[in-house]
């Protein structure tokens, strides 16, 4: 049983360091170090540990045992979140950023964060935008954003305490179609020069400027 997550965030803004505003940097008491920045190439692997879909948007997405049907320029099938309308159609966070919530004392899992696709072994987060990854044995992913402003607090944050995925996860336009399930590997196949065509500026600079000022 994971602690309580209002106590284990109010233990970890009482212990931070001063000046400390990021929960996310300071666990348990002591300095939170993150994974040495990897560089991304072509041929790095990882595997698709859970296939999720929700509804509706804002909420927790239920991981789906046999996996999920992706359909090319839209998205998961049955998914609150897929549309040919925007690029940001699919969503992937890694299974890492997962456990270390769950280090902070946060009782979630794979889903909770509302993403599609929860990742292991694989640096999605660090991945430029542009970047091609083939999931599975047809879908092809480009990345389209890396992380995103939330204007209000969504059904996820206070369900689970915190929402990681502003900060950690990651999203894609639908290349190429076809079925994905748990175990099915995820691959680099291209890496992005940092722009993706499908992309509308104004949604880029929303997040870079949160960056700058510190609020993502």
């Amino acid at each position: 049983m994971t602690e309580n997550t209002e106590a284990a965030k109010a233990r970890a803004r009482k212990e931070a360091p001063e000046g400390s505003i990021d929960i996310h940097e300071y666990i348990d008491g002591k300095d939170f170090v993150p994974e040495p920045d990897t560089k991304t190439e072509v041929g790095q692997k990882g595997v698709i540990r859970a296939t999720c879909i929700s509804k509706r948007k804002g909420t927790r997405k239920e991981p789906i045992a046999e996996g999920v049907q992706v359909e090319a320029h839209f998205g998961v099938k049955d998914d609150a979140h897929a549309s040919a309308d925007w690029h940001r159609q699919v969503s992937l966070l890694a299974w890492e950023s997962i456990e270390r919530a769950q280090a902070m004392g946060l009782d979630v899992k794979e889903g909770d964060f509302a993403e599609n696709f929860c990742t292991e072994g694989i640096d999605v987060m660090h991945m430029p935008m542009g970047t091609q990854v083939k999931i599975g044995d047809d879908v092809l992913v480009e990345i389209s954003q890396i992380g995103k402003v939330c204007h209000t607090r969504c059904a996820i944050y206070y369900l689970a305490g915190d929402c990681i995925f502003p900060r950690e996860g990651i999203f894609g336009v639908v290349l190429n179609g076809g079925t994905v399930k748990p175990g099915d590997t995820i691959e680099v196949i291209k890496v992005g020069d940092g722009t993706c065509k499908y992309s509308p500026a104004d949604a880029i600079a929303e997040v870079e400027e949160a960056r700058r000022n510190g609020t993502l």
